[in-house]
């Protein structure tokens, strides 16, 4: 089937609107270019479950205490580590005592993040960029940015609930199952719920952009694109007709032709990469351009950039269509057709 929003209402930060039986959306504002979040508040007999938490801002923090006027909230469930998902968990939980349920591999890459633990702080991952060409002005305004990771989730809780691959969790009248996704965060879960038809997708699977695949300092080898797209491969199991409720974006219908479009996206992606790299060795940052289509001088896009043009890399490394290379301390890729 084609992709159909049947929603066309957004509701306003600090109100809800029910989408299915159960289920009511939440929206709150990121101060970002994608400028917004979707959470997800489920019925859990006369109290409530909330997927996800927004971004540390007084904003967000007024909204919810709006949003949970005559509300009680039990359990908050995160689908992974990103500021704009976890980053009001411990304020929610201090606020309504809330426990935090959360994949292991979230919880403890939020920690070493937060604590700028090597080498995932802010100085391996200049480190990481320069390899791949970045230039030094670029490279300063990221370490004078610092860690802005822990500016968005300025807390974690101390303790969590660990979710896996498979399990059932019954919210109200309703089962959810788990589905672990690679590529966009170490074990990012996303929820499935038969009776409903329902998808709570997070991050892995957006209707009209596409999800930041990345490479990162901690493992600069490997291939999250290729886990990515087996991820979401593996989502069209599920029906076609089944409601996606994704972190960005409305809510949709078309599962199955929204992976064959990104898998097209980045098909495409890779091509242009390897026509890129024929003429002569080039390095991440000097495909940027080719991959996005315009200047990119933000400290925060810089950062995804160049992660998400590393892991096409890897992934065309890997699979022999690219050569990798080394020249005066820069990593540069060829194309070995």
């Amino acid at each position: 089937m084609q992709i159909i929003y049947p929603y066309e209402k957004l509701p306003a930060p600090g109100t809800t609107f029910r989408v299915v039986e159960g289920v009511h959306w939440l929206r709150m504002p990121l101060p970002f270019a994608l400028d917004h979040i979707n959470l997800w508040l489920l019925e859990d007999g006369e109290a409530y479950t909330v997927v996800d938490t927004g971004i540390a801002l007084d904003a967000v923090k007024d909204a919810w205490k709006s949003a949970l006027a005559g509300r009680q909230l039990v359990r908050q469930i995160v689908t992974h580590f990103h500021p704009d998902h976890l980053g009001l968990a411990a304020w929610l939980e201090a606020e309504t005592g809330a426990p935090l349920w959360m994949t292991q591999g979230e919880y403890l890459t939020a920690h070493v993040i937060a604590a700028s633990v090597h080498p995932f702080g802010v100085a391996a991952m200049v480190e990481f960029f320069r390899q791949h060409g970045l230039e030094e002005p670029a490279l300063a305004a990221m370490e004078k940015r610092g860690n802005a990771y822990r500016r968005g989730v300025p807390a974690i809780p101390e303790k969590f609930q660990r979710i896996m691959e498979g399990e059932m969790i019954r919210i109200g009248r309703h089962d959810w199952r788990v589905i672990i996704g690679y590529g966009h965060a170490p074990e990012h879960a996303s929820f499935y719920c038969d009776a409903l038809h329902v998808l709570i997708a997070g991050d892995m699977l957006l209707p009209r952009i596409s999800t930041n695949v990345s490479a990162y300092a901690a493992a600069p080898l490997l291939d999250t694109l290729d886990q990515f797209l087996n991820s979401i491969q593996q989502l069209t199991t599920l029906p076609d007709d089944t409601l996606v409720l994704p972190s960005h974006g409305r809510p949709f219908r078309g599962l199955h032709a929204r992976v064959a479009e990104l898998q097209a996206h980045h098909a495409a992606r890779c091509d242009d990469l390897l026509v890129a790299c024929v003429e002569a060795p080039r390095s991440a940052s000097e495909l940027l351009k080719v991959l996005f289509g315009r200047p990119i001088d933000d400290p925060h896009q810089t950062m995804f950039a160049m992660g998400e043009a590393i892991a096409h890399l890897n992934y065309l490394a890997k699979q022999g269509r690219l050569k990798r290379s080394i020249e005066s301390g820069v990593i540069r890729y060829t194309s070995s057709n």
